[in-house]
């Protein structure tokens, strides 16, 4: 088996023209050792249709499930189980990568660390032209988009997200001082021995939120790991799309009730445990 230095797991569900963006700024990482794992929530026709005719540059695995509502922490779960390298990134299939986002991701990387970043959303003109082109090239694109949103030709929110101060930079510190002190599900990486430390994801979420990001941040805090920042290093770029979930207090009533009882291990992951 091909030794990996990590997994890329992108979950995705039906959007096809974001994923071949998602997957052509794969093909432009300065770090090239990694696999990639799309996990669908679902079994549709046209998205497996369209990774198996897509030009993979590595190697890849598309990890399936029934379509029986939303279920995205059991489908990771299932990915999670596919990876093959030690060291997984977990990334969603709405949103580009900078150039850097693997070799940083994979720069800081330790067993005992939970690596998050954080994304810039673009508006939906910004959006619709990218999808409409045929290549993406991802050397002055942020720059282009600076000039436009100071231009006001584009309504990019969080647009500082998308400022990169590479290590050696003069200006590195400014990375260094952008802490943060919560994990983005969509741009996250850990050891394959952390994520199994908690017993992965927990399947009692069936609503959107918490459950893939959150929850994985305080059972992992529990567990002994700590959150690193890479805001200002891991850089994403995010496809606009109506937003399509709402706050679910049953999710944090799920994970509130697993915080009293110190259950930071879930009984309902990657094994089934008794209580």
């Amino acid at each position: 088996m091909m030794n990996y230095k990590a997994t890329i797991i992108i979950s995705v569900y039906k959007n096809i023209s974001a994923l071949r963006l998602v997957l052509d700024s794969l093909k432009n990482q300065t770090e090239k050792s990694f696999e990639i794992i799309i996990s669908e929530d679902g079994k549709c026709s046209d998205m497996q249709k369209f990774i198996q005719e897509y030009p993979f540059e590595n190697s890849y695995q598309h990890v399936r499930q029934e379509d029986k509502g939303w279920r995205k922490t059991k489908a990771l779960n299932n990915s999670v189980r596919h990876a093959k390298s030690d060291w997984l990134i977990f990334i969603d299939g709405d949103c580009m990568l900078h150039p850097r986002f693997v070799e940083m991701h994979l720069k800081y990387a330790d067993e005992n660390i939970v690596l998050s970043g954080r994304r810039l959303k673009l508006d939906k003109p910004t959006t619709e032209r990218l999808i409409a082109q045929q290549k993406i090239s991802p050397f002055g694109f942020f720059t282009k988009l600076f000039i436009r949103h100071i231009s006001a030709f584009s309504k990019t929110q969080f647009l500082e997200e998308g400022f990169f101060f590479p290590p050696k930079s003069l200006l590195h510190f400014i990375a260094k001082i952008r802490d943060t002190n919560y994990v983005l599900g969509c741009n996250m990486s850990l050891s394959k021995k952390a994520i199994y430390a908690i017993n992965g994801f927990d399947e009692s979420f069936i609503e959107p939120s918490v459950g893939e990001d959150t929850d994985i941040a305080w059972r992992l805090e529990a567990a002994g790991y700590k959150l690193k920042s890479l805001r200002s290093l891991a850089i994403q770029y995010h496809l606009f799309h109506p937003q399509n979930w709402t706050y679910s207090q049953k999710n944090h009533d799920i994970m509130k009730n697993n915080k009293l009882k110190n259950r930071y291990k879930c009984l309902k992951g990657l094994e089934l445990l008794s209580n």
